[in-house]
């Protein structure tokens, strides 16, 4: 199967995760055919699933796949970074930072 460089990446990354969780599903991704059709290819990922992507030259202008590349990476178990709270840098000529956002009100 040839697909484009993003849609092979994330299908990778998804499946490695699918499997890790001990699970297997069945996804859909773009193709080009062997005629230069674009189709689509129904693939089950995960445990007892292999996925390998290699690189193939390609001379004709690549497809755009970007939407199915996104849709796999919008899976529930796809990786996501993980968010961490960072405190801002003091510095001497910065006022100190007021976390407190309750202003004094007259009564």
């Amino acid at each position: 199967m040839i697909t484009t460089d993003d849609v092979a990446a994330s299908l990778i990354e998804l499946t490695a995760a699918v499997a890790k969780e001990g699970q297997a599903e069945a996804v859909s991704i773009p193709i080009v055919t062997d005629d230069r059709k674009v189709a689509q290819a129904e693939l089950v990922i995960g445990v007892g699933n292999d996925v390998l992507s290699a690189p193939v030259e390609w001379h004709d202008e690549e497809p755009d796949f970007s939407h199915a590349a996104a849709e796999l990476k919008d899976h529930r178990l796809f990786p996501r970074p993980h968010l961490r709270a960072v405190e801002p840098d003091a510095s001497d000529d910065d006022e100190p930072l007021d976390y407190d956002f309750d202003q004094p009100t007259e009564a």
